[in-house]
């Protein structure tokens, strides 16, 4: 079963809520739809939920995973290369612990950069990515819809009942 997606195009933000309404009214629930702005509308303004997204898991994973490999490269140098200097240890922890600080924040960055990437879903292998409508740009809002293809007939009810200005689908048939 594939999900397709129906874009619906509002002129306001009144006539947006009311497209909303109309998909849970058809059955549709938030999870189904997502709102796509170019203005600032405060979260839930349409009755949609927020998307939780990952991305602090990024920079603590960079950070442990820079910590470690810097405490294996700092303490496997040393072991290896055993210097006995003036009867101190081998391991010279405080000059081991600005290296790991640093790798730890160079991982981190690395991994945070990459986070967004990957939760920006960049980049798309599977086509061209979800229906858009550039007058979203200009003050329009849109709800995109991401059904499953018998359901689309229905979408696009409940997206022209909410009172869109233009439903556009993925397919022509749609």
């Amino acid at each position: 079963m594939a999900r397709q997606n129906v874009l619906g195009v509002y002129a306001d933000a009144d006539s947006a809520a009311a497209g909303a309404r109309s998909l849970r009214a058809a059955g549709f629930t938030g999870e189904d739809y997502e709102v796509l702005t170019g203005n600032p509308y405060p979260e839930g303004a349409f009755g949609d939920h927020p998307k939780r997204n990952k991305l602090f898991v990024f920079p603590i994973a960079g950070g442990l995973t820079g910590f470690s490999l810097a405490l294996l490269f700092t303490a496997g140098t040393q072991a290896a290369f055993p210097l006995v200097t003036g009867g101190k240890p081998i391991l010279a922890i405080p000059a081991m612990m600005i290296i790991m600080y640093e790798m730890s924040l160079l991982f981190a960055m690395i991994f945070t950069v990459m986070g967004v990437i990957f939760e920006s879903r960049l980049p798309r292998f599977s086509g061209a990515g979800p229906v858009y409508d550039p007058r979203i740009t200009l003050g329009y809002i849109g709800l995109l819809a991401t059904v499953e293809e018998e359901r689309i007939p229905a979408a696009r009810q409940a997206l022209q009942d909410g009172g869109a200005a233009d439903v556009v689908g993925e397919t022509a048939t749609a």
